[in-house]
């Protein structure tokens, strides 16, 4: 590891804990009742983020064991972070094997790719997805969504892409961990409801390594409340 990125790892350890001990800090001057009040939504809280980390590990693994068998007109892969630490981020790459490989096995000949600039480093995901999936020999057809920056984008401004080229089936391709919240969005509207939809579960690198360790995998049921908060489903 580089000295800068242990200089930075360190930074944000100093702040969590100066953090945290604020916190205790400004509880032990609070009255008892109040700080029963934060203590109990604390456990609320856990509570919450627990059962939902549940729910996606458990859909997870099931879309893992149940890979889709039928054939559909096209694979709508959602996007991620183009680069990582100066080459391609295998949580994205790993997205896109899948779609290659369910082209492979003949059940879809178009590949969707989804997603716009990133902040880090100005890579669009969607070029960066279609040129991996070249380099990586496919031949077919490949549709390109390049605005979208969340997931909720991803389905809303893919579904005027399928509809001008006349796909009426999909098959959403992701990581295991994101699969629910992408399903409640699509079940939500989010992408119309004229698409027969199934979906794929992506063990890319990330997963494989991590699974439900990864921290995408701890940060999901905070997106699944912030969607919900926005109305989203």
């Amino acid at each position: 590891m580089s000295t800068k990125k242990i200089a930075s790892t360190v930074q944000h350890m100093l702040a969590w804990l100066t953090g945290s001990l604020g916190v205790l800090l400004a509880l032990k001057f609070l009255p008892a009742w109040l700080r029963f009040a934060v203590y109990g939504g604390a456990v609320l809280m856990l509570i919450v983020y627990l059962s939902l980390y549940a729910i996606v590990a458990k859909h997870a693994y099931y879309l893992l064991a149940h890979p889709p068998t039928q054939k559909a007109d096209a694979a709508l892969i959602l996007g991620n972070k183009s680069n990582l630490n100066g080459a391609p981020n295998p949580c994205l790459t790993g997205r896109v094997d899948a779609g290659l490989a369910l082209a492979q096995a003949g059940l879809v000949s178009t590949l969707v790719m989804t997603g716009s600039r990133d902040d880090e480093d100005g890579a669009i995901e969607a070029l960066a997805m279609e040129q991996y999936a070249l380099a990586n020999g496919f031949k077919g057809r490949i549709l390109l969504e390049s605005r979208s920056s969340s997931t909720q984008e991803n389905f809303a401004f893919s579904a005027p892409i399928l509809r001008n080229h006349q796909v009426k089936s999909v098959i959403v391709v992701s990581e295991p961990y994101h699969m629910w919240r992408a399903q409640k969005l699509v079940e939500a509207g989010h992408l119309g409801q004229e698409f027969e939809v199934t979906y794929a579960a992506a063990p890319s690198q990330c997963w494989t390594s991590w699974g439900m360790l990864f921290k995408g995998a701890f940060r999901e049921p905070l997106a699944i409340v912030n969607n919900y908060a926005k109305g989203y489903f």
